[in-house]
């Protein structure tokens, strides 16, 4: 019988401690990626939001070769900031590089490298970021440019530049800037 008594209250003190778990990684602000987000407007009022967590990089090597032992390995797709995949919403029809992105919500994913980027923009939304099986649901890869940074950045930041009837989407962290110009349509 204390067996039993015992079993029982090993497993409510687990399940106690599951709930737990599972209540704090729903709440955003306790994990150690903090949410962030960056907006652009173009000139007539519409709008690009991009909602990102934002890791740091805590003295490690951030980019580059799996060898090094980087954070994120060139060449492999990375979910562009931590926790939940990072979302692009507009308004608005926009052009990134050369090809129509109609109006609506998206997820981006990068594939950085020691001199070019790719930004993948997903159809498919809501997932955790990794591991990435969404290729089907892409609407394009675009190159990016890539420039050292001014000094290093601690905390991963997604940003953009408005100019009418364009934003240029900045990636930058470490010694790394990615950036990529989004035209409205």
């Amino acid at each position: 019988m204390k067996k039993i008594a015992l079993v029982t209250s090993l497993c409510i003190a687990m399940a106690a401690l599951a709930s737990a778990q599972m209540s704090m990684s729903k709440d955003k602000s306790q994990r150690p990626s903090p949410a962030a987000n960056a907006e652009c407007k173009f000139s007539d009022g519409k709008m690009i939001k991009t909602d990102y967590s934002s890791p740091r990089a805590k003295g490690r090597k951030i980019f580059g070769s799996a060898s090094d032992k980087a954070l994120v390995p060139y060449g492999e797709v990375w979910r562009t900031g931590a926790n939940d995949a990072t979302t692009f919403v507009t308004d608005t029809n926009v052009n990134i590089g050369g090809k129509s992105i109609p109006a609506g919500t998206y997820t981006l994913f990068s594939v950085p490298d020691a001199n070019k980027w790719a930004l993948i923009i997903s159809k498919k939304t809501g997932e955790w970021g990794i591991p990435y099986k969404y290729e089907s649901d892409e609407l394009g890869r675009f190159d990016m440019q890539v420039s050292k940074t001014s000094s290093p950045v601690e905390n991963f930041t997604i940003s953009y530049d408005p100019g009418g009837s364009m934003c240029t989407l900045h990636l930058e962290w470490e010694n790394t800037r990615a950036s990529i110009d989004i035209s409205e349509k």
